[in-house]
Parts: C-alpha cells; structure tokens; sequence
C-alpha cells in the first residue's frame, strides 16, 4: 500500500482529506475526513448507486438529511447510507465538526472533490463573484457516480 501524503482539499470552508484511496486498498474502500465549519449548509443532495456510504463522527455534530428523515451524528456515531438513498449534510451547530467517510467500493477519487472545488473556486473569483454553477457542479457529480436529487 502506498503512503498518502494527505493532501487537503478545499471547497469553500470544507476541507477533504484522503486517508487512503481506493488504489491503495485493491479498490475495496476509500476513505477520507471531512472537516465542516459550524453554521456550514454543503452539498446538494444526492444519491450513489454504486457504492454505500458509512459516516463516523470525529468531532461536532452533523446533521444529515437521508431520505427525508434528519439524524445526527456526533463523535462515535456511525451512519450508514445505502446505495441509491437521497442524502445531504449541514453543520446546524456552534462547533465545527469532523467525520469520517469510508466508501465501499473505494471508487469516488479525490479527483472528485479537486473537480467541485475548481467549478465552486472558478465561480468565487469571477466577476462578479457568484454561486457556482449548478449544471457545471452537476456534470461534475455524474461523471463520477453522483446523482443530483433534484
């Protein structure tokens, strides 16, 4: 197995990083942690067909919307998130928060969240500055097995 540098990745306030990728695990599971700055509302919601989801709470408390239903995680919580389930998260709370997120088959890359941070940076220093672009960061989501809920 090769040794990750851990590269952090920024997307606005998120920061992503790699702790092992799905190369250097046979393909088996890829796993990265996700820091999330309080008060944060992230990610459209979407949903994987491909591969589950299983979150670990680190640090704060996120709450994730999963089919509707809202439920936290916090440090020592683990969700799981099937394959094909419509997800999303918002750090609603006062503390920033840290997570694990193990997928399994370890195919969603960094390349994914380096692909979503140049559209989100691209946008941030246009003129004017503006939101990204939803079309843009939805080719971005399908291209590596995202789909947009929309």
């Amino acid at each position: 197995m090769t040794t990750n540098t851990r590269e952090e990745i920024r997307i606005g306030q998120l920061a992503i990083r790699y702790l092992v990728e799905g190369k250097d695990s046979g393909g088996s599971v890829a796993i990265f942690e996700l820091d999330v700055p309080a008060g944060a509302k992230v990610p459209i919601a979407h949903s994987h067909d491909a591969y589950e989801e299983t979150i670990y709470g680190i640090e704060g408390v996120l709450t994730f919307t999963l089919e509707g239903r809202k439920i936290e995680v916090g440090p020592g919580d683990a969700l799981c998130i099937p394959r094909g389930a419509v997800h999303r998260f918002d750090n609603l709370h006062s503390a920033n928060s840290r997570t694990l997120a193990i997928v399994s088959p370890g195919i969603l890359s960094p390349d994914y969240f380096r692909e979503i941070a140049a559209v989100a940076k691209a946008a941030a220093t246009s003129t004017p500055p503006a939101p990204p672009d939803p079309k843009a960061l939805a080719e971005v989501m399908r291209r590596h097995g995202l789909t947009p809920a929309l």
